[in-house]
């Protein structure tokens, strides 16, 4: 049977994600021929930009009024990622590429940290993939170096982090690299083994280490030198309209800077009215501020090593599965781990994120936890872990893996959608609520302290980069309202400085999953099912809010209409 042509375009269309971003490609278990890692330099994106534009004219020619829910959602969503191919050029985004905290060198240890060597083959192919490394951050490189002949530079703040973290990294044993841990977990398995290890440590210490310290000097000897000390990207080089384009792409809304600093004013003073009544249960009545006083000069909130702190986070996180299927009718086949960040740049990054697992199960997802207890208090290990593993991220990715029905392009480009992907997650913390986890004053706090955290970002992004706050400004006003370790404050405003809109994100989609959870509960009445609910918020992938909208009204009517 002939293919459709939105069906032949959306198989071409993932071609060229799986040759153009390799690393999105061996993730999804389709790697490309080439053992090239990444490809950012400034041709990269303008070749993309051209395949772009070609397409959304054969996008444009297929219309849309013959296709099914799925293949409609389908078209919304191709159509929208080619326009953001061709916006990113416009705008001289492909000359800014982030530096911090999701730099190059983030990218490569994801993939690395991501790699299991089943077989010798597949270690054969690592290695050779190892020797690419340079070449990537060549890439990168060769972008910033263009846009700063361009008079695009980067806020001094973000250099700074940035060099940190790189030569940290630079700067560890090759055992204690990323890039040799496959290697380390196979090095006894024999001889076909041996001799690739013995390769790949000798790439490593030649030409991969050599190759970051390089990436090192280039952001101190070409990067920090023409670095502003402000902070807003919209006082760079098209600065505003690069602003807006993230916002969207965030936010997949056509909401304005000024819209969403509003509305995370709001927010904060809704949070803050819940905040009040934990506090007066816990018999602070009236007193937030005594409250928030007494968990931080609470010693038993900390834990007395990072190590005790990752076994913590693994057993809560073990106490959360048992409860998972009786809100999910589906649950992936894959499991995950629990890891410490190293103490060489856990100063540097977030109390924890999310690592998934490789499309071809060759892996388990990692929930990464900082090696700094002090910045991630007992008070926040609940909602945590339900963010981070199950049933935020790594179960969410995990189960988008395992959609076989949707086209590979929605099946493993999920990471753009992160308004729909961190939505969930957030919506997994107040889950906790539903599963009763949070069985004290102090940890339902801790609930309500994640989600002001999403709300100040509201406020804090659009106040750094739309409205001209400094530093110090932001910092106050995240401990006007939280009690969030400095240390922990100080890295997300640095985090936000160095990824504009990105922040935007977490709350906007909150808000979305839990107002269609209200439609649909009010709409089904006592015919509504939690867990079917569940899998059919899981059922389009990640997705733009809209489509998610279009997808959940449509369960509704099919759920009215089976009950008639």
């Amino acid at each position: 049977m002939p293919s459709s042509p939105l069906a032949d375009l959306s198989d071409r269309y993932w071609q060229f994600l799986r040759d153009e971003f390799p690393i999105t490609a061996i993730m999804a278990g389709d790697a490309p021929q080439s053992d090239i890692l990444m490809r950012d330099a400034p041709g990269d994106f303008e070749r993309r930009a051209a395949w772009a534009s070609a397409a959304l004219r054969e996008l444009d020619a297929i219309g849309d009024e013959a296709l099914s829910p799925t293949e409609k959602a389908s078209r919304t969503l191709m159509t929208s990622e080619l326009a953001e191919m061709v916006d990113v050029v416009t705008t001289q985004g492909h000359l800014r590429p982030s530096i911090y905290p999701l730099g190059p060198e983030f990218m490569l240890n994801y993939w690395a940290n991501s790699t299991s060597l089943t077989s010798v083959e597949a270690a054969r192919r690592y290695v050779a993939r190892l020797s690419q490394v340079p070449a990537a951050l060549d890439s990168a490189k060769s972008a910033m170096s263009l846009g700063a002949s361009r008079g695009i530079r980067y806020p001094r703040l973000v250099v700074e982090r940035a060099l940190s973290v790189v030569r940290g990294q630079a700067n560890m044993t090759v055992e204690r690299t990323p890039f040799f841990r496959p290697l380390a977990a196979v090095e006894g398995r024999g001889k076909g083994y041996a001799s690739l290890v013995a390769e790949g440590r000798t790439i490593i210490t030649e030409r991969v280490m050599p190759a970051m310290k390089a990436y090192a000097d280039f952001i101190e000897q070409t990067l920090a030198p023409i670095a502003r000390d402000d902070l807003a990207i919209v006082n760079d080089v098209d600065g505003a309209e690069y602003y807006r384009l993230l916002i969207r792409q965030a936010t997949t809304t056509d909401m304005t800077a000024d819209e969403i600093h509003d509305l995370g004013l709001r927010e904060v003073g809704r949070i803050t009215e819940e905040m009040l009544a934990v506090a007066d249960s816990a018999g602070f009545e009236g007193d937030l501020a005594e409250f928030k006083r007494r968990l931080q000069t609470d010693n038993q909130q900390i834990l007395e090593s990072g190590e005790a702190l990752r076994q913590e986070i693994e057993i809560l996180s073990k106490r959360i599965d048992a409860i998972i299927p009786r809100f999910f009718g589906n649950v992936p086949r894959t499991t995950y781990g629990v890891s410490s960040i190293p103490e060489e740049i856990a100063a540097a990054m977030p109390p924890a994120y999310a690592q998934p697992n490789p499309a071809d199960g060759s892996a388990a997802g990692v929930h990464w936890i900082t090696s700094i207890p002090a910045k991630l208090p007992r008070y926040m290990h609940i909602p945590i872990a339900l963010h981070e593993a199950w049933p935020g991220h790594l179960m969410h990715l995990a189960l988008i893996q395992e959609l076989k029905d949707l086209p590979a392009f929605r099946r493993n480009g999920g990471m753009r959608y992160s308004v729909c992907l961190e939505g969930w997650a957030l919506y997994s913390e107040a889950l906790g609520e539903d599963m009763g986890l949070y069985d004290s004053p102090e940890k339902k706090y801790g609930r309500l302290e994640m989600e002001m955290w999403r709300a100040v970002r509201l406020v804090v992004d659009t106040g750094i980069h739309a409205r001209g706050w400094s530093r110090e400004q932001a910092i106050d006003f995240f401990k006007t309202h939280m009690v969030l370790p400095i240390e922990t404050v100080e890295a997300e405003v640095d985090r936000y400085v160095g990824l504009p809109g990105q922040a935007l994100a977490y709350q906007l989609g909150n808000l979305k999953f839990r107002e269609l959870r209200q439609r649909s509960e009010a709409a089904l009445g006592d015919r509504f099912d939690i867990r079917k609910f569940h899998d059919a918020l899981m059922s389009p992938g990640a997705v733009t809010l809209e489509v998610l909208e279009q997808a959940i009204d449509g369960w509704i009517e099919e759920q009215r209409f089976e009950a008639a």
